[in-house]
């Protein structure tokens, strides 16, 4: 079955960089579109970018310019490298396979904070 599991989370001050990690097994990743979604705390799931399996990709406003989601097939893995980090940004990050959040891991924290 789908399985999903996020790493590189952390703390960081604003501006910092972090690069999340999504190892994917039980499905063809190749061939699947895949998303990262986030939670903040005491908000719902926000949908952050999601990445076509022909390498289309797209950003929610907030992290365009920021954020970069990238792939790496022959491990099958996803990513998501966040640069210039805003407080706003702190959240639980998931990688997903549909914008609502289907089939997401247990999701790994952020927190950018001075």
């Amino acid at each position: 079955q789908v399985q999903l599991v996020e790493s590189g989370g952390g703390s960081v001050q604003p501006g910092g960089s972090l690069r999340l990690s999504c190892a994917a097994s039980g499905f063809a990743f190749s061939g699947t579109k895949m998303t990262w979604v986030r939670q903040a705390p005491g908000k719902d799931l926000e949908w952050v970018s999601d990445l076509g399996y022909r390498g289309d990709a797209y950003y929610v406003d907030s992290v365009k310019g920021r954020f970069t989601i990238s792939r790496d097939s022959t491990k099958n893995t996803l990513y998501l490298q966040m640069n210039n980090l805003k407080p706003e940004d702190t959240a639980v990050y998931y990688c997903a396979t549909s914008r609502s959040g289907s089939n997401r891991g247990p999701g790994t924290q952020v927190t950018v904070s001075s």
